[in-house]
């Protein structure tokens, strides 16, 4: 029962929302859409999140938690570093990268407070010696690994974590209610429970399939005339 505490614990500090780590600046495109008049509903909402889930999110930062959360439990240095620069290759959009990384870096600072793990800190000297960029899910991965949280559970946080996210910034940008916020929410709870294992067993050649109109929203966001987020 004790080591049940301890994996829940873990999994809600390593999961918050609201960890201090800058995700509330960024609407990882969300505010491009929004000023097109691409998202401009609770229906085109709902369907802007649901996409970003299945097809964005489950074939790339949700892929690459799994991989770097199976190279932190073999203890393998090299291979996380490999995973690390193929996702730097695959953000594309410049916003979407430097962001990726700042959260990671944040990411790593808070929990390194924590406890310390050998195969963190030498994940961050690799960072601070410049040999790799730190991006937010492989530091999720790694830390869920070294956390000993099973990756099932690990990777639904994941994907809750993100949708939570894209619900709050479309209550703000949209605008919707707050509870339509919530109704969205609560519906991708079938999603996601059947996108974790999706993502466990996916192909491997599959990880890093290209989203164009993401990533071209996502370059348009860079020149927007006013812009509330960074990304």
């Amino acid at each position: 029962m004790m080591m049940n505490r301890f994996f829940l614990g873990s999994l809600l500090h390593l999961s918050d929302p609201t960890l201090p780590i800058g995700g509330y600046t960024h609407s990882n495109g969300l505010e491009t859409y929004v000023q097109q008049g691409i998202v401009h509903n609770t229906p085109t909402a709902e369907q802007f999140v649901r996409q970003m889930l299945t097809a964005n999110l489950h074939f790339n930062d949700a892929a690459f938690v799994c991989l770097a959360y199976q190279a932190a439990a073999e203890n393998n240095l090299p291979a996380l570093l490999l995973l690390d620069a193929e996702l730097s290759a695959l953000k594309l959009p410049t916003e979407i990268r430097n962001a990726s990384q700042k959260l990671g870096l944040r990411l790593i600072k808070i929990f390194r407070r924590q406890k310390e793990f050998a195969f963190a800190s030498a994940y961050e000297n690799a960072i601070a010696a410049k040999q790799t960029d730190g991006h937010y899910a492989i530091a999720f991965g790694v830390y869920a690994s070294l956390l000993e949280i099973p990756l099932p559970e690990a990777l639904y946080a994941f994907f809750y974590n993100a949708a939570a996210g894209m619900v709050t910034n479309a209550v703000k940008l949209v605008p919707l209610s707050q509870l339509d916020g919530q109704d969205i929410l609560f519906r991708m709870q079938t999603v996601i429970g059947e996108l974790v294992d999706k993502t466990i067993h996916l192909d491997r050649d599959l990880v890093g399939v290209c989203n164009t109109g993401f990533d071209i929203r996502c370059m348009q966001h860079e020149r927007l005339y006013s812009r509330l987020y960074m990304s």
